[in-house]
């Protein structure tokens, strides 16, 4: 047992079967909220990629950027050097997946035009459709380049690396500070 669970791959494919096994079970099993499999597949896939994406953000900010000064400095490299870049690979990622099963949720529901124009009834879930796209455009163009050289990951002098590392920050915070917001948009607006 000890086995399967130091494998990462095989957990995560235990898991999906097991939520294909709830999807099949007849009476009393899974039912999306349209009825339409697609439909519940985008939702579930929408929120497992959103929690990814939120729950990484908030490690950055809750746990990550406020530690750093505390960490000797001989172990810093294990956490930028080691855990950043992989924990940066899933961000972004996170961040783009949710946002492409996110416009294809909208779509299912065929309310995407309207969320996007921000139209009264579905005002809420398109502030929340914007932020979340001025957050994953933060993650690609601004958050992910600068992490690339404040962590040595292109070439930088000490300087570049200084500032990147700064503009990183603040707009992982500005994120944030969006994240709230949108989440609150997320939930309430069906």
């Amino acid at each position: 047992m000890g086995k399967f669970f130091d494998n990462l791959g095989a957990v995560l494919i235990a898991g999906i079967a097991l939520a294909v096994l709830i999807m099949v079970l007849p009476e009393g099993g899974y039912r999306p909220p349209t009825g339409d499999a697609i439909n519940g597949v985008l939702q579930w896939s929408h929120v497992f990629f959103g929690i990814t994406w939120i729950g990484l953000l908030y490690y950055f900010n809750f746990v990550q950027i406020p530690t750093m000064p505390t960490v000797p400095a001989e172990l810093k490299p294990g956490v930028t050097k080691h855990i950043a870049p992989v924990a940066l690979f899933y961000f972004r990622w996170g961040a783009l997946l949710t946002v492409l099963s996110g416009l294809g949720l909208a779509w299912s529901y065929g309310e995407l035009r309207q969320a996007m124009e921000l139209r009264a009834d579905y005002r809420l879930i398109g502030i929340g459709m914007w932020l979340a796209l001025i957050m994953a455009f933060n993650v690609w163009f601004i958050i992910w380049p600068n992490q690339k050289r404040a962590l040595g990951m292109v070439e930088a002098d000490d300087a570049s690396k200084a500032k990147s590392a700064r503009t990183a920050m603040v707009t992982s915070r500005i994120n944030t500070m969006l994240s709230i917001p949108m989440l609150l948009a997320m939930t309430n607006a069906h």
